[in-house]
């Protein structure tokens, strides 16, 4: 097998998995899997909501996931570990599920739109995208977009840090879908700057007051006079002289 042909088949199990899971773990509010490869065998990281029910009493339904991960999709001794979920609004596996099951109790497709979004943004995401498919009102399909904050399309950001998600929901008219891209806050962007050592403040010269000022000058003009008085006796004294010797 080539090198190309193992990560297409690879990538097909891995999407196989997770929407096995996702059907699997709907109660327990799932929001995706992680699958790595261990000396020991494969490593399953299952991130839910309410990690008690993928674990199950006594462990009951982790081992028949088990089971079901290394008879169906030939995984090699999984091991699984369940993670609980801090954030939900910032997963888009949960976002795109709670607007499916919302489209599926009848609530009108702007309205859970928006509510998801309103729910995002006040979560503290820096930007959100949710796209509705399907025949929403008409016999011809279309869909409607739901954006608000900022959101990059291309670039080094939109592929490291967005999370994109879709689910699906049959409804009378047909098939319905949601599409859910979320940029988290903890995204760098390279075009914005953050100064991480504060300038040291600017040390003011005190200026002395006004009325202190003026005090002082007064005081310095005496001390000027005496200091000229006896030059110019001297110039009278030496003028006089020079006279008296002048007339002799």
């Amino acid at each position: 097998m080539s090198i190309v042909k193992r990560f297409i088949t690879e990538a097909i199990k891995n999407t196989e998995i997770d929407e096995y899971l996702q059907k699997k773990l709907e109660r327990a509010g799932y929001g995706g899997v992680n699958l790595s490869k261990t000396p020991l065998g494969t490593h399953v990281v299952i991130y839910a909501m309410r990690p008690g029910l993928v674990i199950g009493r006594g462990g009951e339904t982790i081992k028949e996931l088990a089971t079901a991960l290394e008879t169906n999709f030939k995984l090699s001794n999984p091991q699984i570990s369940v993670s609980e979920i801090e954030v939900p609004e910032f997963n888009a596996s949960v976002i795109a599920s709670r607007v499916a099951s919302a489209l599926e109790r009848g609530v009108h497709f702007r309205r859970a739109g928006f509510w998801a979004l309103n729910q995002v943004m006040e979560a503290g995401a820096l930007g959100v995208e949710i796209v509705i498919s399907g025949k929403l009102r008409t016999e011809r399909a279309r869909f409607e977009k739901f954006r608000a904050g900022e959101f990059p399309r291309v670039g080094d950001p939109a592929l490291k840090y967005t999370r994109k998600a879709a689910a699906h929901v049959q409804l009378k008219p047909g098939m319905i879908g949601v599409r859910v891209k979320i940029m988290p806050p903890d995204a760098v962007f390279p075009d914005k700057i953050k100064i991480v050592v504060a300038p040291p403040p600017e040390e003011k010269m005190e200026e002395a007051p006004q009325e202190q000022i003026a005090e002082e000058l007064p005081e310095q003009k005496p001390a000027e006079q005496e200091t000229e008085e006896p030059v110019a006796e001297e110039k009278t004294e030496t003028a006089t002289g020079e006279s008296e010797e002048a007339k002799e």
